[in-house]
């Protein structure tokens, strides 16, 4: 295979990330977020009170990564810190008032960016896409795990 093939699914894979980045970030604009926090958000909607560490984990991002997004939405009022009782060194992250708002609007968001990708598949088509990423990235998630 050649670096220069331009049907690589890598290549193709990177360019909906970027493309689906600029979309993100044009819509969160006006909320002062972008496309390096909503995950996180999207991660605490599930799993609120979970530690720093474990939605870096849960994201496959580095902790460094993890802490300046969550930084930020600290500072932009969508989570708040609370020390774990049980142990005070870790702190919990917890969704505000503020988060919990906005949950209807980042659904809407995200369903609107998977509406415009998938624009004119079939609801086969787009399962089928979905479950050869899903596999893809377990295989990925699998070999990095091996070579640790």
């Amino acid at each position: 295979m050649s670096i220069k093939n331009k049907e690589s699914i890598g290549r193709w894979i990177s360019l909906l990330h970027r493309y689906g980045n600029v979309y993100i970030n044009e819509q969160l604009k006006e909320f002062n977020l972008g496309a390096g926090q909503y995950q996180f958000l999207a991660v605490l909607y599930q799993n609120e009170g979970i530690s720093q560490d474990e939605i870096a984990s849960l994201l496959k991002m580095d902790k460094g990564t993890a802490a300046r997004a969550i930084a930020k939405l600290e500072k932009e009022g969508y989570v708040e810190r609370k020390i774990f009782i049980v142990d005070k060194r870790i702190k919990k992250l917890y969704l505000t008032e503020k988060a919990h708002a906005f949950e209807s609007k980042l659904t809407s968001i995200l369903q609107e960016w998977k509406d415009i990708i998938t624009e004119g598949l079939s609801g086969d088509e787009q399962e089928y896409a979905s479950k050869l990423l899903d596999k893809m990235s377990k295989n990925a998630e699998v070999y990095l795990d091996n070579t640790k």
